[in-house]
């Protein structure tokens, strides 16, 4: 009695009776969650707003518009003009004269050749002096040795401060009247000043001196950046080995600074060719102190207002600089694949 209750006359449960076979139309609530998961919007959903969108372009925007117009735009100028003459009035004066400009630069300009010595000096000055000092810095701060700190805010504080202060600075310094190294030696008397700024055999090496002052805090900066990441445990094998501190440094130490002296190197070059606010603040780039970038504004701005022939000047600087620089930047994308 009990079995006829619970089954029907074929034996099969009611229950399962009741749900419908496959294929059979879904329940009308299966049927609006399907629905909803078609509506739903597929891929990435938007996680910025219009007007996060707009704020985000104006940022980007702007200063990528300014960078081109202000960078590009004026370097590509810079190179059409080289083989021109301007003198800056009127678009109508501008002349075609092909490599007329670059001809009177190498053969007849008496600056040219001493601008591109005193560079060539300068790097030279740069990577001989303050780069070691730097160097030699960075090591001792290394060390952890008490007031650290003091001292690297003291030794890089030169760099965060502009050229052109630096420069006033060391005018006073310079002073042959009332200056530090006139004072200091006797030589703030008539009959025996040192003219450090006008003397055409000492003004150079003057400058060069306020520049490696500078210069040695940047290396040290640089310097000590790598010196952090350099794996502690390699010291100690080398302790273990029996090796002093300067067998440690010269076999150990300063291999793995290779990437670091290589950014070192390409730095200095930058700021030997790029020189000008010290030099121009010291008495303007004349009496022996010219440079190339000195050049490039006296053509370009001053009285001649030679624009085109500034412009070449410019283009040569610039072709220097880019055979530091693509080499540069060719090793470097091609570290960057490797790892």
């Amino acid at each position: 009695m009990t079995s006829e209750m619970t089954t029907d006359t074929n034996g099969e449960n009611p229950e399962a009776a009741s749900v419908p076979p496959p294929g059979a139309g879904a329940p009308p609530v299966a049927k609006t969650a399907a629905k909803a998961a078609k509506k739903a919007p597929r891929g990435h959903q938007r996680l910025l707003t219009r007007r996060d969108r707009l704020t985000l372009g104006v940022m980007a925007g702007l200063p990528t518009i300014l960078h081109i117009a202000l960078v590009w735009l004026t370097a590509l100028a810079s190179i059409a003009l080289a083989f021109t003459t301007w003198d800056g009035i009127g678009f109508d004066s501008i002349k075609w004269v092909g490599l007329d400009n670059f001809k009177e630069l190498f053969s007849t300009n008496p600056q040219f050749w001493p601008a591109v010595e005193h560079n060539i000096v300068w790097f030279v000055v740069l990577i001989l002096i303050p780069t070691p000092l730097g160097l030699f810095l960075a090591v001792q701060l290394d060390k952890k040795i008490r007031f650290s700190r003091v001292y690297q805010t003291a030794f890089f504080l030169p760099v965060v401060m502009s050229l052109a202060v630096i420069g006033f600075v060391w005018q006073l310094v310079y002073n042959p009247d009332t200056g530090l190294i006139n004072s200091v030696i006797g030589a703030n008397k008539p009959g025996h000043y040192i003219d450090w700024i006008g003397d055409p055999d000492l003004n150079l090496w003057a400058v060069l001196v306020a520049a490696s002052w500078r210069h040695a805090g940047y290396m040290m900066i640089l310097y000590l950046a790598g010196l952090k990441g350099v794996d502690p445990s390699l010291r100690e094998a080398s302790s273990l080995d029996g090796a002093n501190e300067w067998q440690t440094f010269k076999n150990v130490i300063f291999p793995t600074l290779r990437p670091t002296n290589t950014i070192v190197l390409v730095v200095t070059i930058i700021e030997a060719l790029r020189a000008f606010d010290l030099v121009w603040v010291f008495n303007g780039g004349a009496q022996g102190t010219e440079l190339l970038s000195i050049l490039v504004t006296d053509n370009i701005v001053g009285e001649s207002s030679r624009i085109g022939y500034g412009s070449a000047i410019a283009v040569v600087l610039l072709l220097i600089s880019l055979v530091v620089i693509i080499p540069y930047l060719v090793s470097t994308f091609r570290k960057e694949r490797r790892s």
